[in-house]
């Protein structure tokens, strides 16, 4: 039985990462591939509950079943954000309108448009940086490096047309 609960819980594992994966590769427009992946991922969701199917008068092997798939949420998680497929646009807002921020991201291969703002008590720089998802962390402790006072919001964009990234980039 040992080996019953152990092949549940593993393909388990298995089906839901790819199910995590599949469902974000679809969010994120990358159709085909999550195609390929749902065929992985039928067949291994069918084995797995023919067997729990098999075992259903023994609670254990739902038990199994239900830990396998909460596993698999975060496995699936983890593995989306080693990947971390897309881009990020992230707003930051300066105290100093003249600060060098700005040109010292684009130093660093950053596309960034900025310009000033009003602000409760006074000008502020603001200004948008389009990244990786993948160096979101790096960005964002650049920024803090240089203003650990600096106001940061982090979204993504949907879709992506014209400007820096066309051209291509090293980031």
């Amino acid at each position: 039985m040992l080996g019953i609960l152990a092949s549940i819980f593993i393909i388990q594992i298995v089906y839901v990462t790819f199910f995590t994966l599949r469902m974000i590769l679809t969010l994120k427009g990358q159709k085909y591939l999550a195609a390929v992946l749902s065929m992985f991922e039928i067949t291994i969701y069918v084995l797995g509950l023919s067997i729990v199917l098999k075992y259903v008068n023994q609670p254990i092997s739902l038990i199994v079943y239900a830990v396998g798939y909460g596993l698999g949420v975060l496995v699936g998680s983890w593995i989306e954000g080693r990947i971390a497929l897309g881009y990020i646009t992230m707003k930051v807002i300066l105290n100093d309108p003249d600060s060098g921020m700005a040109n010292a991201l684009r130093d660093n291969g950053y596309g960034v448009t900025s310009w000033i703002g009003s602000g409760r008590d006074g000008h502020r720089l603001v200004f948008e940086v389009l990244a990786k998802r993948k160096n979101q962390k790096k960005l964002y402790n650049m920024i803090l490096e240089l203003d650990p006072k600096a106001f940061i919001v982090v979204t993504e964009p949907v879709l992506l047309h014209g400007g820096f990234w066309t051209r291509g980039t090293k980031k």
